[in-house]
C-alpha cells in the first residue's frame, strides 16, 4: 500500500468558521484524508497533536493565537513527522520569506481550487514543496532582487510555472497534458524561457536555477 492509498488524519487550525467548514467538507470527500479535528486556538491544537496521531496540519498562522511564525517552527520540532500546509487569505513577501526560512514550504491561498488543495496535500505528504502560483511569482521576484546584477529577461507567470514543471522532471508532453495546453504552446514557452535566460538546454536551465538560488523555491530533477 502506498502513502497515497492510506487514510491520513488531518487537523485544520483556523478561526474562520466558513473556511474551516468548507475545507473540511472538501477534504472529507477524498478517501485518502480524514479531518480529525478543527481547532481555533493554539492550546487546543497542541493538545490534539499530543494525544492523536496526526499526519497533516492545515493552518492559517495569521488567524490562530500564535506568537509569531517561530511557534510554527517549534511545532515542527516537537512533531517531526507532522506535515504542515499553510493556507491563508493573504501574505506579504516578508511573511512568505520568513515561513520559508523556518522550513515551511507548502503554502497556498484560500482562493485555491479543489485540485490545488489536494495537489498541495499530496506534495506535503511526499515531502515536496508546493506554492500557489501567485506565491511562486512572489518568490521568484524576491530571488530576482537578490540577483539584481543578472540582466536576464523577466519571466511571465506561465513561463515560471513551466520552469517549475521542467524542474520536476516532466516532459513537454506531460506538461502540456497537466496544464491543458498544446504541445506547441509548451515548446513556445520553452523557447522564450531559454532565450530570456540565455540557456540552450534543460541541463543549463536547471543549473541556472540552482546558481540563481531557485533550488530553495522549486523541486527539480537532474
Amino acid at each position: 500500500m502506498t502513502v497515497l492509498e492510506k487514510t491520513h488524519q488531518v487537523i485544520i487550525a483556523d478561526s474562520q468558521f466558513l473556511i474551516t467548514e468548507s475545507l473540511s467538507l472538501i477534504i472529507q470527500k477524498d478517501v485518502r484524508f480524514n479531518v480529525d479535528k478543527i481547532v481555533a486556538e493554539k492550546k487546543e491544537l497542541i493538545e490534539a497533536l499530543t494525544l492523536k496521531n496526526i499526519q497533516i496540519l492545515i493552518i492559517d498562522p495569521l488567524l490562530i493565537d500564535l506568537a509569531g511564525f517561530s511557534e510554527l517552527k517549534d511545532i515542527k520540532s516537537s512533531f517531526p513527522d507532522l506535515k504542515l500546509l499553510v493556507i491563508t487569505n493573504n501574505i506579504s513577501k516578508t511573511e512568505l520569506h520568513e515561513l520559508n526560512s523556518i522550513g515551511i514550504t507548502n503554502i497556498i491561498l484560500k482562493t485555491a481550487s479543489k485540485e490545488e488543495i489536494f495537489d498541495a496535500l499530496v506534495s506535503a505528504l511526499k515531502g515536496k514543496k508546493y506554492y500557489s502560483n501567485e506565491l511562486l511569482e512572489m518568490l521568484f521576484e524576491v530571488n530576482e532582487k537578490k540577483n539584481s546584477g543578472d540582466e536576464t529577461g523577466h519571466l511571465t507567470n506561465s513561463e515560471m510555472d513551466i520552469v517549475r514543471l521542467i524542474s520536476e522532471g516532466l516532459t513537454t508532453k506531460e506538461i502540456a497534458s497537466k496544464k491543458f495546453i498544446s504541445f506547441h504552446t509548451v515548446m513556445t514557452h520553452r523557447k522564450n524561457i531559454f532565450r530570456k535566460l540565455g540557456v540552450t538546454s534543460v541541463s543549463e536551465l536547471l543549473m541556472y536555477a540552482i546558481k540563481s538560488g531557485w533550488i530553495d523555491l522549486i523541486e527539480y530533477n537532474i
